[in-house]
């Protein structure tokens, strides 16, 4: 005798029957959403990519002290990504620094140009001012909720601070210091002092390299220095390069 089973009570009364042109109807719905999302997101993208070099564009006009400038952006951006993946981030992770690292000053929008463009030791009320720029510099960029402009409002705030404490503004010592700030410190400081300024001329990579080397531990972190040093050859390279080929701020962001 053969046992039936009983069909369950949520089955009774509905039909078990392909329905094709439902299928049909669901898929085209699954496959239109799925471009809207595509459409979405690369609306999205091209916002943020827009805004990016607008930023960029910005900072350029907050240095704005000489025609290297636009070009010392970009090298930051490319020598902090380089740096990065030595110390062991991910590519993830040194991609979005990369677009980020640029807009460390931008808070110098805010400075008066009596103290950003003085030649000579500024006062101490001078001082004051320009270490403002940090905080203001993560105020204009840290109200967004996009990943590249949270990490660059990051980079904004801390890459003054020093691996003693004595930094600004917020007196962070050690790994207390975001890395993106960490990072972008030394590469900022190595590239400034391989370029000509008003009030001296360009030092050599090997005398900016062994001015960085007497900043280790006090200034900045000791094992991201070694390994700028370990691996000076290869950024150095990559510095003059950017240099030579004048990459431009899309060519910063779009990089893959």
């Amino acid at each position: 005798m053969t046992e039936t089973i009983p069909m369950p009570s949520h089955f009774e009364g509905e039909s078990t029957r392909f329905d094709e042109a439902a299928a049909e109807q669901m898929l085209r719905f699954v496959e239109d959403f799925g471009h809207m999302y595509r459409e979405r997101n690369k609306a999205l993208d091209e916002i943020t990519r827009a805004h990016n070099e607008a930023l960029l564009q910005l900072c350029m006009a907050a240095e704005a002290r000489d025609d290297d400038t636009s070009v010392h952006i970009v090298r930051i951006g490319f020598l902090a990504e380089a740096l990065a993946l030595l110390v062991g981030s991910t590519p993830g992770f040194a991609s979005l620094l990369r677009r980020a690292a640029p807009m460390h000053d931008i808070g110098k929008i805010g400075t008066p140009d009596h103290v950003l463009k003085k030649a000579g030791p500024l006062t101490e009320e001078e001082r004051a001012v320009i270490q403002l720029h940090p905080a203001i510099g993560a105020q204009i960029i840290g109200k967004s909720r996009v990943p590249v402009f949270l990490l660059a409002a990051e980079v904004a705030l801390t890459h003054h601070e020093r691996y003693d404490g004595k930094g600004y503004p917020r007196r962070l010592a050690g790994e207390d210091i975001p890395l993106s700030g960490r990072i972008t410190a030394i590469v900022d400081f190595y590239d400034a002092l391989t370029m000509d300024r008003v009030y001296r001329p360009a030092f050599s990579p090997q005398k900016a390299l062994s001015m960085l080397i007497e900043q280790r531990g006090t200034a900045f972190d000791p094992v991201i220095v070694d390994t700028f040093v370990q691996h000076f050859d290869h950024l150095d390279t990559l510095r003059r390069k950017v240099t030579e080929q004048r990459p431009t701020f899309a060519d910063l962001i779009d990089a893959p």
